[in-house]
């Protein structure tokens, strides 16, 4: 089940964020995350806070999370998107997580889906999102989802982390 996230869950929603930084410290990481940076329990908060935090729950266990809004960060007024948007008729997934123990049981594709499906109901004409190119699992999953890349250039992850080859997708409605 996917639905909003409350102060409720932030516990267990930081513990998938935990889990995420052993993942990849013990395997080969493919996301510029660092714990204490970012993500961080503050960020879930804000989202919580903010009515932009979307959990998929499976046993009472959040499985996985996605931070969905439309605000675009800074760094997307430089890049040539595809198609001219007003504000308001853009969707911005800004953190899409998913437990490590629970990966591969297309519990991301379901919050894409879900994505997808409240930007349509927002009469959002795109849906968008950034990566960092090396993040080879993610930009095969977007793939598949229907986005495109648009551009590759540098970008700060979260607000905290500089990244220079980023790559930024767009998905029509």
């Amino acid at each position: 089940m996917i639905r909003k996230a409350v102060f409720d869950d932030i516990d267990r929603i930081e513990d998938t964020y935990n889990e995420h930084f052993e993942y990849e410290i013990e395997h080969e990481a493919f996301t510029v995350f660092k714990k204490g940076v970012y993500p961080t329990r503050e960020d879930a908060e804000k989202a919580v806070n903010t009515g932009s935090l979307y959990i998929y729950e499976e046993n009472s266990n959040i499985a996985g999370s996605m931070i969905l809004d439309k605000v675009q960060p800074i760094e997307y007024s430089d890049i040539q998107w595809r198609k001219n948007c007003r504000k308001d008729e853009v969707m911005v997934i800004h953190l899409l997580m998913v437990r490590p123990a629970m990966s591969g049981k297309g519990i991301a594709s379901s919050l894409i889906k879900y994505a997808v499906e409240l930007a349509e109901c927002n009469h959002c004409k795109v849906l968008r999102l950034d990566t960092g190119s090396q993040n080879i699992p993610a930009i095969s999953l977007y793939k598949k989802a229907g986005f495109e890349i648009v551009a590759t250039a540098s970008k700060k992850v979260g607000d905290r982390i500089a990244h220079g080859n980023h790559l930024f997708l767009e998905k029509m409605l």
